[in-house]
């Protein structure tokens, strides 16, 4: 009998030990992810800035060398479109319209178009190489679709139902570790990711927030993405340039995301007949069009332009017409098609409207720069809380606080009333129909168009 009794206790705590770890697998599968989506996005942040310093030590090694992009950067942007359309479908443009489609999507295959490893794993490839030759890009974007999709293989693995809301967290994740800004990775997720927000995820959110952001805390440390500053409104004149950098800034972002969604349209019916040809042809195209403007620009439209914003940022007055150079260069950089993010330039184009306004105003410049870039940034995502959010961590200006607000909201105002459709949502829609129809192309055997932004 006490032997009967031993054998039934041990097989009553066997069953609560494997119960329990049951219950416990789909929690470690998830920080896992989360911290996974640290690790990759500080290591993508290296190889992004290795390629961006590789290509500007080719660019000037030697006298003739600043002619170099007008070979590379169209080469580089050929080649770049050829493999995401052969390899990485889905991989094209930012990424986070991909990870928005891919949570309207309820077939887990339509997600698995838009979000996978493979995707994820190309999406770093192909944004290194735009990088490495040239491309006005960023890797934040690119970094949203990576985390997304880590976590939609966690969704997987781990046999957890939430996998919109493990989308919406690895979104989250993304952005937190790719500018070591975890609030703003938090409402990206609120207010772009997720305009039908439940409120069941904000653990979950919350969670692959902290997970990330310790995983690059650990491996790059604390820091302010553009450095620290602290510049304020002193008199009317900078008051003055609330109302500039708002306004206009709002006027030239509503004009980039229009372009963006108008000429992406029809470069996709352009391309129905041939999609591999003429997109590659499209990409060279752009590129050696973004090549000329960088030698133009004495080389400093390539890359993120995160140089050219933090030295505005702290207080260095850019060209006056760097922001409209560095505007085509980043419009003709998402046209072309290749993998490559929209944030980093954004910031450098509003950097420099906001030195061109203080420098005709006679204000500041580094508090214009801030304010520019608020203002445009929230005028080309429509994200005013983002915006705001993102610009006071990367720039940790709390003495302007108030105007960076009022600035984001009038950069809103300004581009809902120009441009109704938000960029991110009405691309995402372009790849909610590309997925749906990619599973009926292939069952016929025909070849999908990429989206081409």
């Amino acid at each position: 009998m006490p032997t009967f009794y031993r054998k039934s206790k041990l097989l009553r705590r066997s069953r609560v030990f494997w119960g329990s770890f049951s219950l416990w697998r789909p929690r470690l599968v998830f920080w896992c992810g989360a911290l996974a989506t640290g690790v990759i996005s500080v290591g993508f942040a290296k190889l992004a800035d290795l390629a961006q310093h590789g290509f500007g030590r080719l660019t000037t090694a030697t006298e003739w060398s600043f002619l170099l992009p007008l070979l590379l950067t169209p080469a580089g942007f050929a080649l770049s479109a050829y493999l995401a359309i052969r390899f990485f479908p889905n991989a094209q443009g930012s990424g986070i319209p991909q990870a928005i489609a891919a949570r309207h999507l309820k077939d887990d295959e339509d997600r698995g178009r838009l979000l996978s490893l493979r995707i994820a794993f190309g999406k770093i490839l192909l944004t290194v190489l735009g990088l490495f030759s040239g491309a006005s890009i960023g890797r934040e974007g690119p970094t949203v679709q990576v985390g997304a999709s880590i976590m939609l293989a966690v969704a997987r693995f781990g046999g957890m139902a939430q996998a919109r809301g493990l989308i919406l967290a690895g979104s989250a994740a993304g952005i937190a570790a790719a500018f070591n800004t975890p609030l703003a990775g938090i409402v990206f997720a609120i207010e772009e990711m997720g305009r039908t927000y439940e409120a069941r995820t904000n653990g979950i959110v919350l969670a692959a927030v902290i997970l990330s952001g310790l995983a690059a805390l650990g491996l790059s440390g604390s820091y302010h993405y553009f450095g620290s500053t602290s510049v304020a409104p002193l008199s009317m004149r900078d008051w003055g340039l609330v109302l500039a950098c708002g306004i206009g800034g709002g006027a030239l972002g509503a004009a980039f995301s229009g372009m963006a969604l108008h000429f992406g349209q029809r470069i996709r019916r352009w391309a129905q007949p041939a999609p591999m040809k003429r997109m590659v042809l499209l990409a060279l195209c752009c590129g050696l069009a973004i090549a000329a403007i960088g030698v133009i620009s004495g080389g400093k439209t390539f890359g993120t332009g995160y140089e050219q914003a933090k030295g505005a940022v702290q207080g260095q007055a850019l060209p006056l017409l760097f922001f409209l150079e560095k505007f085509a260069a980043g419009f003709l950089s998402m046209l072309s098609g290749i993998p490559g993010g929209i944030f980093a330039p954004s910031l450098s184009v509003g950097a420099g409207l906001g030195s061109t306004l203080g420098s005709l105003l006679g204000t500041s410049i580094a508090l214009s720069a801030v304010l520019g870039m608020a203002g445009y940034f929230a005028g080309v995502v429509q994200a005013p809380m983002t915006a705001f959010v993102i610009i006071l961590e990367m720039t940790g200006d709390h003495e302007a606080v108030i105007p960076i607000m009022a600035v984001a909201m009038l950069g809103y105002l300004t581009s809902r009333i120009l441009s109704r459709e938000p960029l991110y949502h009405g691309l995402s829609r372009v790849f909610i129909a590309a997925a749906i129809r990619a599973r009926r192309a292939a069952e016929k055997g025909q070849e999908e168009i990429p989206p081409s932004a």
